[in-house]
């Protein structure tokens, strides 16, 4: 064989082999990513709970550049969300993020059926070997942003505009009220229900109906910055919750408790690549970043601040817990005892609201 044949066969195996990666141990042509799935309960444009959760896919795919990432959006939590899954491990995705609670069983029927592919589940209780479940302590900030609004009101009525009476949804609630009071023992959290996680209309509503009741302040655990809204048109004050909504309604909105997700999610996704990838309950909290307070709006007064960056400060080093006792449920029974502080399974099953909260849980 002539020299200048031997270099064209030289440069041909080269060629091929340019054009092949090793992900887990596997051969794959060069333009083929490794697929990352995400199901949403919302839009990415609800400036909310979804927002936050695209933020972090967002930096996920800046940090991890050889990921594609698909996901869809709007889904409900019914067995929509178990067909959308298995379209997206169809599709070839190695790890599914499942953005909301009631996505929890519909996860486990998809990776039965799917054991080779990793899912996880943000806000759930249930895991397998191929499941795991996230979530971030963000009843820390809920307190720092109750001391916010037990310094702020006048009324001494705060409303707080709930979207569904689960553990979650209540241990918010009580982490926020306890953070109140605080600071002011005199001011009351009522609770207002509206069985929605996005519906902007019923959410103002319902934060009107606080309004209406004398609150001054209006807190939530909603996507969308319709509660903010309703109380900058009543010139009152809010308490946001998911992403930063200033820019929403800037002469209400005081902080609120925000997420950052990106690390998480740059983290899993390396660790499937990797192969190293376990199951597990993950909940990090301020120490993490994971959770954290938005910036402060003009309004809030230096000393105020002052309080919530001490208690802040006292909760990163491990000096202070919200849920430390005593502390009493709305009809004077002692359920977390002097000395003692609530554990996480029972933090995970909360089912009752502290004293200073107005309101019942429905069934």
């Amino acid at each position: 064989m002539s020299s200048s044949k031997k270099l064209l066969v030289f440069i041909t195996v080269l060629v091929a082999l340019a054009g092949l990666v090793r992900l887990n141990g596997q051969s794959y042509a060069a333009e083929e990513k490794f697929k990352v799935g995400w199901i949403y309960i919302g839009h990415p444009g609800d400036a909310g709970w979804t927002l936050a959760h695209d933020e972090g896919r967002k930096y996920m795919e800046k940090q991890l550049p050889w990921v594609e990432s698909i996901y869809v959006e709007a889904v409900p939590e019914t067995s929509d969300a178990e067909r959308m899954m298995t379209e997206l491990a169809r599709k070839g995705c190695k790890i599914i993020f499942a953005t909301s609670f009631g996505y929890m069983d519909y996860v486990q029927n998809v990776a039965k059926r799917f054991p080779d592919v990793y899912f996880e589940h943000c806000s759930g209780f249930k895991t397998a070997d191929n499941v795991a479940t996230y979530f971030g302590r963000i009843y820390e900030p809920r307190y720092l942003s109750g001391i916010v609004a037990g310094s702020m009101t006048k009324s001494n009525i705060i409303g707080y505009v709930g979207a569904f009476p689960i553990p979650e949804v209540v241990r918010g609630i009580n982490a926020f009220a306890l953070g109140v009071k605080s600071v002011n023992p005199n001011a009351k959290v009522k609770v207002v229900w509206t069985n929605t996680w996005y519906d902007p209309a019923t959410e103002k509503e319902a934060a009107k109906a606080a309004l209406d009741a004398g609150a001054d302040v209006i807190a939530q655990h909603q996507d969308t910055p319709a509660p903010m809204q309703a109380a900058a048109e009543r010139g009152k004050y809010g308490v946001s919750y998911n992403s930063p909504m200033s820019k929403f309604a800037p002469n209400a909105v005081l902080t609120g408790p925000v997420w950052n997700w990106g690390p998480y999610y740059v983290s899993r996704v390396q660790a499937a690549k990797d192969g190293t990838w376990t199951s597990g309950d993950y909940w990090g909290g301020l120490k993490d970043g994971i959770v954290d307070l938005a910036p402060y709006g003009p309004m809030v007064p230096e000393n105020v601040k002052k309080l919530v960056e001490t208690k802040k400060t006292e909760i990163l080093a491990g000096k202070f817990h919200p849920f430390a006792g005593p502390i009493k449920d709305n009809k004077g029974v002692v359920r977390v005892p002097a000395g003692t502080t609530m554990t996480d399974a029972q933090l995970l099953s909360f089912d009752w609201f502290v004293e200073n909260v107005e309101g019942t849980l429905p069934n």
